[in-house]
């Protein structure tokens, strides 16, 4: 509400930028629905009195429409008025103010019409009638409408300026004075009526919400069971026990009067003399005999730790002698806790309870706030777990789940008070070492840390092997702020992933241009495929046998205008990593489908297929696509994948190579025996060939054991479930004879012949050469 009630606010020509006017037009006008009744009835009777008169001295038809016009102004007015019950409780628009203006001016511009109309035809005997009963008029609009001066104003100016208008022209001065002054004075008492009228309503307003407010706050300490009055005397011992507060100490209250009030809320810290800061803290108060409020207090009531909140003043009597404390209080403990918690989870990793990233790099934070002033270094470790997907994908996120809890608890072991260890996310950990200042100490914890984390875990019945790849930067040599020195320990940890990982590596700036150089690569990739820089191959397989050509593996080549020739093994990895690998798999497959159709009817084409793509929902209908463009027999089209397609989903993985095998396709399962080689595999889904990988023929070349048992075991293994082998990398003439007497039914490698493009692969089967084979075949 205003202080203020300037007189043009109280009209309503202005609304000040203080106080709710809104509201307060509601509360003025809110008045007029009950006064429209008197105001109609005074008007009305008023009008047939000045039509008595008038009468015979004006034509009866004028007169007649001027009472007519009288009773459609009240009727105006009358509507006017009705549209605003219950205005109190709402607030006043400024169109509706503006309505009931205008209705006020047409009232008053109605009661001008016969001084301004008629004064001239009639003797000033009845125009001092005529103006008795305007002044009356004045003074019940003024009285019957005291909250809505400015219809007084403008009815009192209107249509009393008029009459003394008409006096003034008719020659009669003193009645002119009487009826300007006489205007003059009802629009003055008009408007000091209304505005101590608004005043009034402003009060009582104010008043009705104090009432209402304490109100509520007394029911809602009433309803609160938390919520009690506590009162002690001199010697703070407890007197005057209400119900609530004997409840909150858990005891009776006859039990308790006149004892300590310490004592009660100390438990078995009034024995040993341990008290929590916060109870010293309120015994000082009482002591010093000063006014508190919301003093948070740990108390013991029945042997249980709880949170009470006091407020408390302290009491005098009339003379201003002392007399102890009375006050309020609440028990917050649920809240207390609450509150807790939610700082904890803020700060800490609910599945390993280490701390999280909000509080490494808060700590991280302080450690290099620590450096600069202590003239020390720091260090930030990043440590990222190797073969963790694996074990998550096919064993499950509960199994996973419990074995970054295993890890979680094996960090904690390696670290002193220096070092504070946390969870990033997922399986990224970090470790925060306070004072690095001796090198030699980070690089002894990294190595801790890999060894330790090496180690086998026994998870659910499971033996589980997961390694530890570790990047560190040193504050402030690597990075003076918290964002600089992670996001370089990130580089150095990428390194070490990179490389093969389970090692450590330490950042250098070398590292940013490795960094940029993945940018320049992805950033040309993703910009390859539209600009046509992509190449097919084909490395022709052959039968062991007769060394004729059964099949082609397509490859993926790629010359990039920017970059030049890219290796695969630089690309392919990058291409899935950021999923550009499902548009160019694509894109291979339409291309060798179509390559194929140009060969011999038993040739086939092998494509392999990343476990991206075979989770993309649109991969069958990718094989119908290309298959229908060329026209290229289904059983023609050979898929190669290998066994890590499997670990991400299975279900989805075989489900697509499923729908692939329904259309006719054949699936191969290439580099088998340097994974996982979980047989589950096989007998799940039926293979058309089994792929081994080259390092087994290499090593079956040189004579190596393992190797050799390996290629046996695979090939009897293939032949008993009627699948055939293919033994890749053959090189040597050795090679080749090895792989015979190992029993492998196709060869595929340099000694038969280098990837070629498929103007040369079509050519391949024109030559004389190949024709002889295929005779002897």
């Amino acid at each position: 509400m205003p202080k203020d009630l300037p007189i043009l606010a109280v009209l309503g020509v202005t609304d000040p930028a203080e106080g709710d006017w809104g509201r307060l037009r509601g509360l003025q006008y809110s008045t007029l629905p009950g006064a429209g009744i008197g105001r109609s009835v005074s008007q009305g009777v008023a009008a047939l009195a000045l039509g008595f008169f008038l009468m015979g001295r004006i034509p009866a038809a004028i007169l007649a429409l001027w009472l007519v016009i009288v009773g459609a102004g009240l009727f105006n007015a009358w509507r006017i008025d009705q549209s605003l019950i219950g205005a109190e409780r709402r607030r006043l628009s400024s169109a509706e103010i503006k309505r009931q203006l205008l209705g006020s001016i047409i009232n008053a511009l109605t009661w001008a019409i016969p001084f301004a109309g008629f004064g001239f035809l009639i003797d000033a005997q009845i125009l001092v009638k005529m103006w008795t009963v305007l002044a009356i008029l004045m003074v019940g609009t003024a009285m019957l409408m005291p909250a809505v001066p400015m219809a007084t104003v403008l009815f009192a100016g209107i249509a009393g300026g008029t009459a003394a208008a008409q006096f003034a022209f008719s020659g009669m001065i003193d009645m002119a004075t009487i009826s300007a002054l006489f205007s003059f004075l009802v629009i003055f008492g008009a408007v000091e009526n209304g505005r101590r009228d608004l005043t009034a309503k402003v009060a009582h307003v104010g008043m009705v919400e104090k009432d209402e407010v304490v109100s509520m706050l007394l029911r809602e300490f009433e309803e609160g069971e938390a919520d009690w009055l506590w009162q002690v005397d001199t010697g703070r011992r407890v007197r005057a026990i209400s119900p609530r507060f004997a409840f909150a100490l858990a005891r009776e209250a006859r039990e308790i009067e006149g004892l300590s009030f310490i004592q009660l809320i100390a438990g078995e810290a009034w024995e040993t003399g341990q008290f929590p800061s916060s109870l010293h803290d309120l015994a000082e108060r009482l002591k010093r005999r000063e006014h508190f409020s919301n003093l948070l207090v740990r108390v013991s009531i029945a042997g249980q730790a709880r949170w009470w909140e006091l407020s408390g003043t302290p009491k005098f009597t009339d003379e201003g002698h002392f007399d102890g404390f009375r006050g309020v209080g609440s028990d917050v403990t649920e809240a207390r806790e609450n509150s807790d918690k939610i700082a904890w989870l803020a700060r800490y990793d609910t599945l390993t309870g280490l701390p999280n990233r909000m509080m490494l790099t808060e700590t991280l934070g302080e450690a290099l706030a620590d450096v600069e002033r202590w003239r020390r270094r720091c260090a930030f470790l990043m440590i990222d777990l190797d073969r963790f997907k694996a074990v998550n994908d096919t064993l499950g996120h509960h199994i996973g789940d419990q074995l970054l809890a295993r890890v979680s608890e094996r960090l904690k072991e390696q670290l002193s008070e220096n070092e504070l260890c946390g969870r990033l996310g997922g399986d990224e950990f970090a470790i925060v070492i306070r004072d690095a200042s001796d090198l030699d100490h980070v690089k002894r914890v990294a190595e801790r840390v890999i060894h330790r984390l090496s180690q086998p875990y026994e998870v659910d019945h499971h033996t589980l092997f997961v390694g530890a790849s570790v990047g560190s930067a040193i504050g402030p040599r690597d990075g003076a702020t918290v964002e600089t020195l992670m996001r370089n320990a990130d580089l150095a940890l990428y390194r070490a992933k990179d490389s093969g990982g389970n090692v450590h590596y330490s950042y250098e700036p070398a590292l940013h241009a490795h960094a940029e150089e993945r940018r320049r690569l992805e950033f040309a990739l993703r910009r390859a495929l539209d600009s046509n820089e992509f190449s097919l191959v084909f490395q022709p397989v052959v039968d062991a046998t007769s060394e004729a050509v059964t099949n082609f593996e397509a490859l993926l080549r790629w010359n990039s205008p920017a970059l030049g020739p890219v290796s695969p093994a630089k690309f392919i990895p990058l291409a899935e990593d950021t999923r550009l690998i499902v548009p160019i798999g694509e894109w291979v497959l339409h291309q060798a489908c179509i390559a194929a159709t140009h060969w011999p009817e038993h040739i086939r084409i092998a494509v392999n297929v990343s476990g991206e793509q075979l989770l993309d929902q649109s991969f069958a209908a990718t094989v119908v696509s290309a298959l229908s463009a060329s026209g290229l027999a289904p059983q023609r089209l050979e898929l190669e994948v290998t066994e890590s397609v499997f670990l991400r989903d299975g279900n989805q993985a075989r489900a697509a190579l499923e729908q692939a095998m329904a259309l006719g396709c054949k699936i191969a399962l290439d580099d088998f025996g340097t994974g996982y080689s979980s047989l589950g595999y096989l007998r799940k889904l039926r293979f058309s060939t089994i792929k081994v990988d080259r390092s087994f023929v290499q090593g079956a070349a040189t004579g190596n054991a393992e190797s050799l048992a390996i290629i046996r075991a695979v090939v009897a293994m293939a032949d008993s479930l009627e699948m055939s082998t293919t033994a890749e990398g053959a090189e040597t003439e050795k090679e080749v004879e090895i792989i015979r007497q190992l029993g492998c039914r196709k060869i595929q490698g340099y000694y038969f012949g280098r990837p070629m493009a498929a103007h040369d692969a079509e050519a391949l089967f024109r030559s004389r050469h190949y024709l002889s084979k295929q005779t002897a075949a």
